[in-house]
Formats: structure tokens, C-alpha cells, sequence
């Protein structure tokens, strides 16, 4: 098992606002500049952001200049058009972050196959930490967490790489007390909780990541839960095409590549 020199400046970026609960002790111990890709409106088109930036306030961490950068809704519709240029621009200033404020870690989504935008969170910072050394000559670690399994589990696939934060009761009351203030994200938490019980989150895993590209994670031989279903939210009208890895992710990740070499 690892452990951070907490002298170590540290940036967190997640996809979509709330994903910061995941590491929220992490996060209160080691105020790292956050940084959220979309406002996290989904299809209802209302924003979340709100509740993160109170939620740092309250820890006293600062956010970085990415912060709700898209909607939901102009984050996918990037990705179906193939328009990488947002996406370029994310890994530029990223990179030019890390140089310049000598970022020495930084923790993101996991690349899980569960949601495009968390994957595409994933292949932004490692372009973005493979540009600072070939730009900056400036080193970056990085880690991931999932939001999708039970995070001591990830203990078991990366030992000598990991880093647990344990809670104790009072870190975990103030976790309980954080997520519960989350109110739009009051049924997720609970569904979350009711499949992989409470004291799951009495452990923040983060899993060091050897950057490998063009992608994390290949799908082309099994396809992601995402395409799944999405295939089912067109099936029932909600939504009018499927971003599917082969075609819209992939490719993506292979422009990213270019550009960081």
C-alpha cells in the first residue's frame, strides 16, 4: 500500500459535480484544486454545481478555472459530432495547471465503462498529465477512484499501488452529513447505499494509474455498459443515438494521443 507526502500539491478533476464524495475525507485532508468538466444537469437540464461549490466552501477548498465547463447535454453532443476541440482545450489548461502550480498528484474519475463522460474524464487528465512532462518536464502521478464499485474492493486489484484513507466515526458522521446534503443527489446516494451498504464508504481508495493509450480500458471486444444502455434510453425515446465506444470514444482517445506526443 502507498501513502502521499501531504506536503504534495494535489488537483482533483471529475467528470460531473458530486463525484468529489467519493474521496470527500480525502478531499477535506488534502484541499486539492478541483476541477468539474460538466454542470451535471443530465437530461432534466438542471444543474448540481451549486452543491459542490457549497460543499467546498464549507471544507474550504478552491476550485480551478474548469468548472461546469459544459452542460451534460453540449458534453455528449461534442462527443456524437466527433468536435474534439473542447476537448483539447481541457488538456491544455489542465497541463498548463499542473506545470504552473507544480501539481505533484492528481486524482480522477475511473475509466469503468459505466458512463462515457467518466471515461472521457479519464483520458483528458492522462493526455493532460503526458503533456506536462513533455511540455513542462513537469511529472505528474495520477490516480483514480471508481464510482461504480465498493471501494475497498479496489484494494484487491492494485495493492502496491493504492492508497486507502480510513475513515473513523467522525470522519464518516461528516461524509454521512456531506452526502446527505447533496439533496439532488439524495436518490443515487441512497440506491448506492442500499446495494453496497453504508460501511462501504468507510473507505476512500485511490488506484496510481500507468497511462496507457490510445485508452484505459479497450471495449472494442465487449462493449460498455453505456452503449447498453443507451441503446435501451433510445429504445424508449429519451434519447436519438448512442454514444458507443468504437465510434465516438476511441476516437477521441487516439486525437488525444496526437496531441500529447
Amino acid at each position: 500500500m502507498r501513502t502521499l507526502d501531504p506536503g504534495n500539491r494535489a488537483a482533483l478533476v471529475v467528470s460531473h459535480p458530486g463525484h468529489e464524495l467519493r474521496v470527500y475525507e480525502w478531499l477535506r485532508q488534502t484541499q486539492p484544486k478541483v476541477f468539474v468538466l460538466t454542470d451535471g444537469s443530465g437530461r432534466a437540464g438542471v444543474s448540481r454545481l451549486a452543491a459542490t461549490t457549497q460543499l467546498l466552501q464549507e471544507i474550504g477548498v478552491q476550485h480551478g478555472n474548469i468548472y461546469g465547463r459544459f452542460s451534460d447535454s453540449q458534453f455528449y453532443a461534442a462527443l456524437l459530432a466527433a468536435d474534439f476541440a473542447p476537448f483539447r482545450t481541457i488538456v491544455d489548461e489542465l497541463a498548463t495547471v499542473f506545470a504552473t502550480e507544480r501539481i505533484h498528484y492528481v486524482v480522477a474519475d475511473a475509466a469503468e465503462g459505466y458512463n462515457p463522460a467518466h471515461d472521457v474524464c479519464r483520458l483528458l487528465v492522462d493526455a493532460a498529465v503526458r503533456l506536462t512532462y513533455e511540455q513542462w518536464k513537469w511529472e505528474v502521478a495520477s490516480f483514480d477512484f471508481s464510482l461504480v464499485g465498493r471501494p475497498a474492493d479496489c484494494y484487491k486489484d492494485r495493492q502496491s499501488r493504492t492508497v486507502l484513507v480510513q475513515l473513523d466515526e467522525t470522519a464518516f458522521a461528516r461524509k454521512r452529513a456531506a452526502a446527505r446534503a447533496y439533496v439532488s443527489l439524495t436518490s443515487e446516494i441512497d440506491a448506492l447505499i442500499e446495494r453496497l451498504g453504508a460501511m462501504a464508504f468507510r473507505v476512500e481508495c485511490l488506484r496510481l494509474v500507468e497511462t496507457r493509450f490510445p485508452t484505459q480500458v479497450d471495449w472494442t471486444t465487449k462493449p460498455p455498459f453505456y452503449e447498453q444502455h443507451g441503446e435501451s434510453r433510445v429504445t424508449g425515446g429519451y434519447y436519438q443515438q448512442v454514444i458507443r465506444y468504437r465510434e465516438h470514444v476511441k476516437p477521441l482517445a487516439e486525437a488525444l494521443w496526437r496531441l500529447s506526443v
